[in-house]
């Protein structure tokens, strides 16, 4: 079983220390002589979505922050500069590195189902889908956001709460210069839907702000100021949270002051999982990782060369995801890491994939109607509802966290009186057979640290179901076919939806593997993506933000 399998014991404890010591003496004597190249950095970098967030984190640890506080301080300054991605009103994983104990936790704030929930929200959906837009009110879970934070930070930060949320403050009570990412997307959505918050991204002629227009934040300013001053439970209790609830109330929400009070994070141990010379540490589900792990799984021991090798690489690669597509539903059943993640089982699934035809019938029957989980980015041109923060740190300690609030601006319900655009994640749950109150809806979230003797890789994606694919795309192109991390992440993505079809990013346009593809009866459509990473080798540091959704990494 992937879960809680050990690292590989050496046969002979001096042959592991003469290999150890043989690579550390050969990174030092590089590094010394070479330099860190053009671009990377000798300290710690920080990859968020936008550059103002990257420095806002890089920031942080130049002020003698941990991971932890520079990942709280980026995500912070996201909910401003991408509000459409993430922010207070939504949930977020993280998995946390601390170099010096050597060990992986996981901090689970996913949003939960609220208690007044009823069986008949899914029914709406099952029988009537366009309801999903009609019922927007109804699929707000409890934020697990600020707890999320509160909880890492107890455990792992070290510069005083506050501290972290001062520059997000100062950036939401002077506003920003509304970036591309943002105004595409809100014009887009604001001109098909009459939304609550509208007037927010609109000049005092009521017409909608484009790039480059200046945009505040000032109710969620006063609400931040109140939590960094007062701490956590001033967002689940108090005045903030009976005017939260009292918002979503007016707008048709089922939230309630004691789904607030009641709400907790769950602390972990990080699933670990061998991948050549890595350890990869993942969440556990209901996060997304397992199925990237097997995956991987199924696809590792692959090296194509030949034009015709990659073509037929693809073709198993696609497979393996029409695979994994039907194994999704069960995601937050326990027994989904008994059998279906074991080497012997992807041995299996490798074995019954065809060279030259797409085969449908993998025993396992497709549930064509479940949702893209966490957002929507077949509706937008880039990856909406969701964020990503990988950083590295001085001492070695990482985090990779990705935060959501689903779709595009959530359920498009913002409390005017707290500032916070609340999430619409219990729409993960489509497609399900039940919903229950205080369960954490499945995801594909894939929050991962990778770690070798001489390396660290921190890297997650946005994108929904996309996420799965970027950061199988990714590791395969950096660490089996050897591209740096910039190229691995630009390269053209694929991704298989649950229906089977085989979706390319613009780039394959002129590709001729896609005359195979469709030779060999795959359906064919595209998509976008994001994924942000930082990687440490032999002490210089690589970061990259995903230019899809035009980020910048910053580091030291």
């Amino acid at each position: 079983s992937l879960k809680g399998r050990a690292m590989p014991k050496c046969k002979t404890g001096l042959a592991l220390s003469l290999h150890l010591a043989v690579t550390v003496v050969l990174c030092v004597v590089v590094y010394k002589r070479l330099k860190c190249p053009q671009g990377t950095y000798g300290k710690a970098a920080v990859a968020a979505d936008s550059e103002t967030c990257s420095e806002i984190g890089r920031d942080i640890l130049q002020q003698g922050g941990s991971a932890v506080d520079a990942a709280i301080a980026a995500l912070l300054c996201t909910s401003v500069i991408n509000p459409q991605s993430s922010g207070i009103g939504g949930g977020n994983s993280l998995t946390i590195f601390i170099h010096f104990v050597g060990n992986v936790k996981i901090i689970n704030s996913r949003e939960t189902v609220p208690s007044k929930v009823t069986s008949g929200l899914l029914y709406a959906y099952s029988t009537k889908p366009f309801s999903f837009f009609l019922l927007c009110n109804k699929w707000i879970g409890v934020p697990g956001e600020i707890r999320g934070y509160e909880a890492a930070h107890k455990l792992y930060g070290k510069l005083p709460w506050a501290t972290l949320f001062q520059p997000t403050i100062k950036l939401a009570r002077e506003g920003i210069k509304i970036p591309e990412v943002q105004a595409v997307l809100h014009f887009s959505l604001f001109s098909l839907f009459v939304c609550p918050f509208r007037k927010l991204f609109s000049d005092k002629k009521g017409n909608l702000l484009k790039i480059g227009g200046t945009v505040k934040f000032e109710k969620l300013a006063d609400t931040l100021e109140i939590i960094a001053n007062n701490g956590a439970d001033s967002f689940y209790s108090g005045k903030i949270a009976e005017d939260l609830v009292h918002d979503v109330q007016q707008a048709g929400g089922i939230l309630t002051l004691q789904d607030l009070a009641m709400y907790k994070v769950n602390v972990t141990d990080a699933w670990t999982v061998p991948l050549g010379e890595y350890q990869m540490y993942i969440p556990p589900p209901p996060a997304g990782g397992a199925v990237l792990s097997l995956v991987l799984n199924i696809l590792k021991g692959s090296s194509p060369e030949s034009f015709e090798e990659k073509t037929h690489f693809y073709h198993l690669y696609a497979e393996a995801f029409k695979f994994a597509n039907r194994l999704k539903k069960y995601i937050r059943d326990p027994k989904f890491v008994s059998e279906d993640v074991k080497d012997s089982f992807a041995s299996k699934i490798r074995a019954k994939i065809k060279t030259n035809i797409t085969l449908i019938d993998y025993n396992i029957p497709l549930n064509t109607t479940d949702s893209q989980t966490d957002d929507d980015p077949s509706r937008s041109p880039v990856s909406g509802g969701t964020t990503h923060v990988s950083v590295l740190a001085e001492d070695g300690s990482a985090v990779s966290v990705t935060s959501s609030i689903n779709r595009v601006f959530g359920s498009k319900i913002y409390s005017s009186q707290t500032g916070v655009i609340l999430n619409n994640q219990l729409a993960d749950f489509c497609g399900r057979v039940n919903i229950s109150p205080g369960e954490q809806p499945p995801s594909s979230f894939s929050p991962s640290v990778l770690k070798s003797k001489s390396k660290t890789l921190v890297i997650g994606a946005s994108g929904a179901s996309f996420i799965t694919t970027a950061m199988a795309s990714t590791l395969i192109n950096h660490l089996w076919f050897k591209k740096s991390l910039k190229e691995a992440i630009d390269d053209p993505v694929i991704f298989v939806d649950p229906e089977d079809k085989v979706m390319f990013e613009p780039k394959w346009d002129k590709v001729k593997h896609l005359e195979y593809f469709y030779g060999w009866g795959h359906k064919i459509t595209r998509f976008y993506n994001a994924v942000n990473a930082v990687e440490k080798d032999c002490g210089c540091i690589y970061a990259v933000s995903d230019t899809r959704k035009n980020g910048k990494a910053a580091g030291y």
